[in-house]
């Protein structure tokens, strides 16, 4: 079991950056791959970033890709968001997930989240 708290989200303007974060409780932080999604309003929830478990490895949606960084400190519990260029189609909330495996066709197990923390883009 683990459980898992983001924070740092808020409101700003288009073009700012914002960093939110992850923090996990629980069981080994660093035996999990870890990933952010994000909803907005009458929207499905969608993938946005993943970074495995030692921290490696990093994957992208196409919607984020160089602009929003994700990365984690094993030692501190904790999965960052850092989100560059911020557009108003960024505006959700972002969601963090712990996965503890993989199945045999490369799906991540998604087994735990967070509450949320909203981010909002002012245009």
């Amino acid at each position: 079991q683990v459980q898992l708290i983001e924070s740092g989200g808020g409101l700003v303007q288009t073009g700012d950056s914002l960093r939110v974060s992850c923090a996990a409780s629980g069981r080994a932080f660093s035996s999990y791959a870890m990933g952010w999604f994000r909803q907005a309003p009458g929207k499905e929830r969608e993938f946005v970033a993943r970074i495995s478990r030692s921290g490696t490895s990093t994957y992208y949606a196409d919607s984020v890709k160089g602009r929003f960084t994700i990365s984690r400190d094993n030692g501190k519990n904790t999965v960052y968001l850092q989100m560059n260029g911020l557009k108003p189609e960024d505006t959700a909330i972002y969601y963090c997930a712990a996965s503890s495996y993989r199945t045999s066709s490369g799906r991540y197990s998604d087994d735990y989240w967070g509450q949320g923390t909203q981010v909002t883009v002012a245009s």
